[in-house]
């Protein structure tokens, strides 16, 4: 899961991560944990649509003569119960009623522009804000038209989705979405469960001590992180990488070529990551379980897992 997080953090365009596991095994904890960790971004002064001042705005807010700000990087929750203006936007009715001014009033997609947007319990998520998602998660625009507005913006963010497999299926539509995909189990090994609870004693007791202890290895991650995103233009695929790419989404009967796109892309951002000079097989077969395992259809007659499979398949193609 940590691995998921980092390569996405590096690269975000891969698509985001889909956490399936256990109750309280610390999905959302280590998502809210790598956004809090990554440094601020720049962001013009006053706007609501976090254009950056490197870039073109394209969003309506009134940010063309203002400066730029630090800010640290989005991360917004998509709750359940929320309604299709609460995610998109709507007019600002209070301010249309007093001035009778029509202004849009962004939404969670808008606040979470250049962050993270992260929903739990994501598989009891409503058809109709799937849709929504699916949309946007495409285009990387929001596009809103309703009530006399029309109105366009930018809205680029890593989804990242958690989900109790028990509680119900993801639709295949907005899993095949997702970048990377991991399942989280609860720890069988006993000395790993007593540190656990030994850390978090720890942090209850005393935050600041227990942040100070760790701070070391947050700037390690840090840098590996920014070193990641700064080598990443430079990150080469050799065509025999692709090959072993394209070899192995046909041996496991990928449907479609989002796989090997995303397989590709996860194992440049994985070699960066590294410190790497160029992408070579074993970046590639280390992160495939992360980038396949989602996209395999369901064989009947195999009741191993998705994980399973890509292992035993790349035992045998490339042993």
């Amino acid at each position: 899961m940590k691995l998921a997080l980092l390569i996405a953090a590096v690269d975000p365009s891969i698509g985001g991560v889909m956490v399936f596991g256990d109750r309280g095994t610390g999905k959302s904890t280590a998502a809210r944990a790598l956004a809090a960790l990554l440094p601020p971004i720049m962001v013009m002064q006053g706007c609501r649509f976090g254009c950056s001042p490197d870039g073109p705005r394209t969003c309506p807010g009134p940010c063309e003569a203002a400066g730029a700000e630090k800010r640290p990087v989005p991360f917004v929750d998509l709750p359940l119960g929320a309604t299709e203006d609460r995610v998109l936007g709507s007019l600002d009715l209070e301010r249309a009623l007093r001035t009778g001014e029509k202004v849009f009033e962004p939404g969670l997609l808008a606040r979470a522009h250049r962050g993270f947007l992260y929903i739990d319990e994501i598989n009891l998520l409503e058809d109709h804000l799937v849709d929504l998602l699916l949309d946007v998660a495409a285009s990387g625009e929001n596009v809103v038209e309703r009530e006399g507005l029309s109105v366009r913006h930018k809205a680029r963010f890593v989804l990242i989705g958690s989900g109790n497999p028990e509680e119900g299926e993801l639709r295949p539509q907005l899993l095949d979405r997702f970048g990377l995909s991991v399942e989280v189990r609860t720890p069988r090994e006993i000395a790993d469960r007593v540190e656990i609870m030994r850390r978090c004693a720890a942090h209850d007791a005393d935050s600041a001590t227990f942040a100070a202890q760790w701070a070391e290895e947050d700037d390690r991650i840090l840098h590996q992180i920014a070193r990641g995103q700064k080598r990443l233009p430079k990150m080469d695929v050799p065509d025999d990488v692709l090959n072993d790419a394209a070899r192995l989404c046909s041996a496991i009967g990928v449907d479609g070529l989002r796989g090997e796109l995303t397989l590709m892309r996860a194992a440049r951002a994985y070699a960066a990551l590294k410190g790497a000079k160029a992408v070579r097989r074993e970046h590639l077969l280390h992160v495939a379980p992360l980038a396949l395992r989602h996209r395999l259809r369901r064989d009947v007659l195999d009741e191993s897992g998705s994980t399973a499979r890509i292992e035993r398949a790349i035992a045998e193609h490339f042993s």
